[in-house]
């Protein structure tokens, strides 16, 4: 075979477009049957597979195009399966950092009014404490009507009467 023949054989850069419309699909598939992982990552992994074609097309026959498309999206999913079991997301670490708070610092004595504090908050009703709970996590009162489905009004009232009882507690 002459080099004119080879080279006629690459892919061009025009033919990356119609190739994605013919087999953009069917590499998504092969990929799913080598990989098991979130469709995004799937996506990611074909799709970078397409750009390194974009890049590599001088040397990529058409022969052969869908197997290294399918190799080099297999080897990228794999690589981003590894990183996301490397790195922590932001969102893993606040729901981590909220579901479990750091203990109090301080004398055993200051640790005891603090659990009785807790104490003090699960005796309220319901309603109460989530009201309560909601107004110590930073939401306004207008943000916790709309929450609780409820007037300004019944939020302020709520909140008054959680705070009587917990103080009545306290005084005795």
């Amino acid at each position: 075979m002459t080099h004119i023949e080879e080279t006629a054989r690459l892919v061009a850069a025009g033919d990356v477009g119609e190739l994605y419309g013919l087999l953009a699909r069917r590499l998504e598939h092969i990929v799913r049957l080598d990989v098991r992982a979130p469709d995004a990552v799937i996506e990611d992994a074909c799709q970078f597979a397409w750009s390194r074609l974009l890049h590599h097309r001088h040397r990529v026959h058409r022969d052969t195009v869908v197997s290294w498309l399918a190799r080099t999206a297999v080897h990228e999913a794999f690589k981003l399966l590894r990183r996301d079991r490397r790195e922590l997301s932001l969102d893993t670490v606040a729901e981590d950092a909220i579901a479990t708070p750091a203990p109090p610092s301080g004398s055993p004595h200051e640790l005891a009014e603090c659990r009785e504090r807790l104490a003090g908050i699960g005796r309220l009703p319901v309603r109460q404490q989530r009201v309560l709970w909601l107004h110590a996590l930073g939401l306004n009162y207008a943000e916790i009507a709309d929450y609780e489905e409820c007037t300004l009004r019944t939020v302020e009232r709520q909140l008054l009467r959680a705070r009587r009882r917990i103080s009545q507690e306290d005084d005795t």
